[in-house]
This record gives C-alpha cells, sequence and structure tokens, in this order.
C-alpha cells in the first residue's frame, strides 16, 4: 500500500557560511524574511520558501510530510534510503535516497 507523502513548499539548505548565505539571499537577491530565528532564516520566492540553516552542509533539502514520520522513515530505509539525521522531538529526519537526493521527512501539522 502506498503512503500519503506530500511535498510542502520549503526547500532547506544548510551551511557553515550561515550569516553570509542569509546576507547574499536577503540583500543581493532581495528575498523577503518569513522566518528568523538563531539556526534558520526563511525568506519567500513566490514559489516556493527558502530556509538557510546553521551547519555543515549536505545539498538543498526538498521537504515533504507524512502522518506517521517514523513508520514512513522505515518503509523508505527498505526501500533503499539512509537516514543521515534525525530528531524525534520535533518529529523530523533528513533521508539521503537511492539516487542522493536529501530529503526532509517531517509530520503533517494539525488541522486547525
Amino acid at each position: 500500500m502506498a503512503s500519503a507523502i506530500h511535498s510542502s513548499r520549503d526547500v532547506i539548505i544548510r551551511t557553515d557560511a550561515w550569516a553570509e548565505a542569509v546576507g547574499f539571499y536577503g540583500t543581493v537577491l532581495g528575498l523577503p524574511v518569513t522566518h528568523r530565528s538563531e539556526t534558520l532564516v526563511g525568506f519567500e520566492t513566490g514559489s516556493f520558501c527558502l530556509y538557510v540553516e546553521k551547519g555543515p552542509e549536505h545539498g538543498p533539502v526538498f521537504d515533504f510530510l507524512v502522518a506517521n514520520v517514523q513508520a514512513e522513515k522505515h518503509r523508505l530505509v527498505a526501500a533503499g534510503c539512509v537516514v543521515i539525521e534525525e530528531n524525534a522531538a520535533i518529529p523530523h529526519c533528513y533521508l539521503r535516497d537511492p539516487y542522493g537526493v536529501v530529503f526532509n521527512l517531517g509530520k503533517v501539522p494539525a488541522a486547525c
């Protein structure tokens, strides 16, 4: 049975050159800031939300949302994905698929 994985509008890049990247996207490209914390800044591009995260680089990360992160993670690992990083408290995990694409697997937000 296929799972219900849905893409969000979020794309994440992580870099150790965080301040420089935030300056580039905010000043050089002039993208409006939609979120700001000590380790993450979000920018609205019109088509997607670009998040610049402080930390070691692992390439652009697409964001997929599911009802049960742990169950999907186990299913995807069985299908050849590799867990790069995870945080059960959020819950989310970064996975690399068998073809080299990194994506975040996060929980679908609760309905308001």
